[in-house]
Formats: C-alpha cells, sequence, structure tokens
C-alpha cells in the first residue's frame, strides 16, 4: 500500500475540497470548494493543517478510508459514529489513525455533509490551482470510488500546534436565508416578492453541489419571455419556469438565462449546505 490514502467505502458522494478555484468565471469556470467552509476549515485546524489544505466532503452516509502511514485524523461537519477498525473513537477531535487500519466515518445522525481532515493534507493534482472537485464542470478529482487511493502531504512536524476542542457550526432545524432582491426582481410581481418574502419553502431532494432546490409556492411572473444568458454569482436565487426559487451553490454554472429575483449573501450559504431535504426554508429581506 502506498502512503495515501486508500478509499474503502466511498458512501453516497465524496468528493475532494479544498477553499475553491478563485478567478476564473470569465472562462466559465466556476468556484466549487467545500460547501460548508466553516466546517472544513474548523477541520482543518484541529488536524494541524492550513484551511487551504484539501480534505474529503462527505455526503449523508460517510465514508471509510485506510491510510497508508499514521495520521491524525479529523471527522467533522455532519456528527455521526467513528471508528478505527471498529472501536468508536471521538468525532470531532483529532484521533491517530495506524498505518492500515480502517477509519470510517458512519451515516450523519444529523446534518447532511462530513469533514475528513488528515494531517499534511490531500495532494491530488491541482486543476487551476485548485484540487477541489467541481461536479458541474467535471475539473478536479472525480468523486470517490470505492479503491481510489489519493496522495497525502507531508505530515505536520512533531509537536506542531494544532487547535484544541471548539464548537462545531450547529445544523438549524429552519433553514433562515437573507436576500437581497434584484437583479431581476422587476420581472416579477409585487406578490411574488411578498411570497418569496413570506411563505415556507422546504429543501427538494432534488438539491445538491449545484443548487439547493425549494418545493413550495410558485412566483409569478409580471414579464414574460426569456432573458439572453448572462453571469450567475455564488447564492444567486434563480427563478426555473416552474417557479421555484433555487439557491446556487458553490458548482453552480457561471452563466444563465433564467431570471435571478435575488441574492443569498456567501457568509449565510454554509448553512444551507448542512440542512436535509425536507427541511423548511424561508427568505428574509435583507438589504435592499
Amino acid at each position: 500500500m502506498s502512503a495515501g490514502i486508500e478509499v474503502v467505502r466511498a458512501g453516497a458522494l465524496t468528493t475532494v475540497q479544498d477553499e475553491g478555484r478563485f478567478g476564473h468565471a470569465h472562462l466559465g469556470v466556476g468556484r466549487a470548494g467545500a460547501l460548508d467552509a466553516p466546517s472544513a476549515r474548523l477541520a482543518n485546524r484541529l488536524a494541524g493543517n492550513p484551511v487551504t489544505a484539501a480534505l474529503l466532503e462527505t455526503t449523508a452516509t460517510g465514508c471509510a478510508v485506510r491510510p497508508g502511514r499514521a495520521v491524525r485524523v479529523v471527522v467533522g461537519g455532519a456528527p455521526c459514529r467513528v471508528t478505527v477498525d471498529g472501536r468508536p473513537v471521538a468525532w470531532g477531535a483529532a484521533v491517530r489513525v495506524p498505518a492500515g487500519a480502517v477509519l470510517d466515518a458512519g451515516p450523519a445522525a444529523y446534518g447532511l455533509r462530513g469533514y475528513l481532515a488528515f494531517s499534511g493534507g490531500l495532494e491530488p493534482e491541482p486543476v487551476l490551482g485548485s484540487r477541489s472537485a467541481d461536479l458541474l464542470s467535471g475539473l478536479g478529482p472525480a468523486p470517490l470510488r470505492d479503491g481510489d487511493v489519493l496522495p497525502l502531504g507531508p505530515p505536520a512536524p512533531v509537536g506542531a500546534p494544532y487547535a484544541g476542542a471548539v464548537p462545531w457550526p450547529g445544523v438549524p432545524d429552519e433553514l433562515v436565508l437573507p436576500v437581497r432582491f434584484g437583479p431581476r426582481h422587476t420581472w416579477f410581481t409585487p406578490a411574488a416578492l411578498r411570497t418569496l418574502t413570506t411563505a415556507a419553502y422546504r429543501v427538494s431532494p432534488h438539491s445538491n453541489r449545484i443548487g439547493l432546490r425549494t418545493e413550495g409556492p410558485a412566483l409569478e411572473r409580471a414579464r414574460q419571455g426569456e432573458l439572453p444568458s448572462e453571469g450567475m454569482v455564488l447564492g444567486a436565487i434563480q427563478v426555473p419556469p416552474d417557479g421555484r426559487p433555487v439557491v446556487f451553490l458553490n458548482d453552480h454554472p457561471t452563466t444563465g438565462g433564467y431570471p435571478v429575483v435575488g441574492v443569498v449573501p456567501e457568509p449565510a450559504l454554509a448553512a444551507a449546505a448542512r440542512v436535509v431535504a425536507g427541511t423548511v426554508v424561508r427568505f428574509v429581506l435583507g438589504v435592499r
């Protein structure tokens, strides 16, 4: 076995992520990167890594890995049962995993996305300055499969300082997202804008890393027809023909033709990465 990380159980969807791929939207390349950035950064800090190190992002069912050398690992994000060769170990704290042992991060007890940070970080080949998987464009490492091996970076020096125990971001029972109207809110009736900011929506099971889809009342348009494609930003609330808002997340397309009724500021989006299908979503009007 190499000194890398062998994937024993890939889970429903496990990808390599880091801080993301910045500065290429004009080329049609989106940001990608960890959806729950605060949790990913905390996992890296606890593992003794810079926050920019690449790590694993799991979805709902967790994953299991076997390191080729002894390594310090932190499992965080969505709480779950963690074992090393079948023995329970701490979640949310640094754990030493011997070479050849199997670390299993089980299904999320609540919440959706978990993070596994390894001392030294993961080092698949970077693309345009990032090791992140972008599921829309296909850039970066493909979603993991059983048997894949990922290279590990050099371990942190013995005695290197790392963060102690700190609270992890919580999983909201109800997702509240602040909204700034625009740039195409005039394409919707005043009643539709009231609906957006007063109705209760739910997270659709069709949500993914590209967008948080919603179920709930449709937004009525004041104008018909379609727009020429225009630039899209992280957090844009696009309204497709069925009238249900879609909040763009990290793997979103960089252009689109459906009107954007508003934008959710980036700091509020991490919570959207934590909630499961069926969670109530409310949009609250923020700064105009």
